[in-house]
């Protein structure tokens, strides 16, 4: 088997490498200083001037909207093409904001450009592509086990030429951001239809009358802004009957197109954050003495940075296997491998970066180092895009089901 990645994607790492050498990893100091400058001046929910600086140089650097396939408005990059290029942006968490390559933006992005009508997109798609404006992918409830989407009850009524919305929504990333302009809203719009077929999703702009960010939600500690995971109340809101993405009914179809390319991009940047997590592993263990050596040389060190090497290379592999069937074969064909990363690759960054953490001692829990923010990110993800016992059921029935079809 040719594990290489094409000349295309080897130009781009390096590209991004080079970027990131010059500009994210030397600004990470100045990323913490703005926030805290930011929130001691009563401004923290105010989108960062590094970032914007920062997309300026990525935008003439031709490192933009390199996730989107659309070879019109994107890199026109296979999923195989853009995996190793997400890695390198998950290295620092605020970097794929950078290139315009962040969730939930580019799974809105995506679906806009898939489902979207031509109002649509040049309302909401072209700003987003450009940058202007951010967006919220509204799905997850308070009131139900959100991760069995048919138990979601926000309700989208018509009447006449309008659609009336109404529900509670938490966990809305990126609503917290002044510049977020539109909700993709998925919501109950036909209680009496066969199950998967009563949801719709629908446009809401993020200034209609009606819709109130509550609060922003902290992930052990962490409230994430300026981007935010917020609670957000949808009373009575109006909204045209063109703003449904398309017709009643499609919610878990969009749901689906949306989800598949969005959880490699997770995958692909865990992965860079856990080699992160290993690189700055294996340089504290080589300073750090205990017990009259190196932490580099006791055993059980050794043994936690093999086996840090093994699970990574093995979640990279699967996860590019995962992509390389979504291209060959679609999200369909390939929903199988997709879930397993979905399992494999934040459990393997929760455990690497938790052993990192280990060798930093009581340093690692602080935010003296990365770590514990690193932390977060990976243990969040065994919930977002469906947590690891729904992908472990769909794939145990797939196996269950290949016994069946040889019977």
């Amino acid at each position: 088997m040719d594990f290489s990645y094409s000349p295309r994607t080897v130009d781009l790492q390096q590209r991004l490498l080079a970027f990131f050498a010059e500009h994210i990893t030397p600004a990470e100091p100045r990323y913490f200083e703005e926030i805290a400058a930011n929130t001691a001046a009563g401004r923290r929910w105010t989108p960062l001037q590094l970032i914007e600086d920062l997309k300026a140089k990525a935008r003439a650097a031709g490192l933009w909207n390199l996730f989107l396939p659309d070879s019109e408005r994107g890199a026109g990059l296979s999923n195989q093409d853009y995996a190793p290029l997400a890695e390198i942006m998950g290295r620092t968490p605020w970097a794929s904001e950078v290139f315009n390559c962040s969730a939930p933006d580019t799974g809105n992005m995506e679906v806009l450009v898939r489902y979207g009508t031509p109002e649509h997109q040049q309302r909401w798609l072209e700003p987003l592509l450009e940058g202007k404006i951010r967006s919220a992918f509204a799905m997850t409830e308070p009131a139900v086990a959100s991760s069995d989407a048919t138990n979601i009850q926000a309700s989208i009524a018509r009447d006449g030429d309008e659609y009336v919305l109404n529900g509670r929504k938490w966990w809305t990333s990126g609503a917290g951001d002044p510049r977020c302009a539109v909700y993709i809203f998925m919501g109950k719009s036909d209680p009496e239809a066969p199950s998967h077929s009563q949801q719709s999703m629908i446009l809401v702009p993020a200034d209609a009358p009606g819709v109130k960010v509550l609060r922003p939600l902290t992930v052990f500690g962490y409230d994430d802004a300026p981007h935010g995971h917020m609670e957000v109340a949808f009373d009575d809101v109006r909204v045209p009957v063109s703003n449904i993405l398309l017709g009643e009914g499609r919610g878990f179809e969009i749901a689906q197109g949306r989800l598949g390319p969005g959880r490699i991009h997770h995958c692909m940047r865990l992965i860079g954050l856990a080699e992160r997590a290993l690189e700055l592993m294996c340089e504290r263990a080589s300073e750090r003495v205990a017990f009259g050596k190196p932490l580099s040389r006791q055993t059980v060190t050794q043994e936690r940075i093999a086996e840090a090497r093994c699970q990574i290379d093995m979640a990279r592999l699967l996860t590019l296997k995962a992509a390389w069937m979504m291209d060959v074969a679609g999200n369909k064909s390939a929903k199988s491998e997709i879930a397993m990363i979905k399992v494999v690759a934040p459990n393997m960054a929760c455990r690497v970066i938790d052993w990192a953490m280990q060798v930093f001692g009581a340093m690692g829990m602080s935010e003296d180092a990365p770590l514990a923010y690193f932390y977060t990110i990976a243990r969040t993800l065994r919930f977002a895009d469906g947590p690891d016992e729904v992908h472990r059921n769909s794939i145990a029935k797939i196996e269950l089901g290949k016994l069946r079809q040889s019977s």
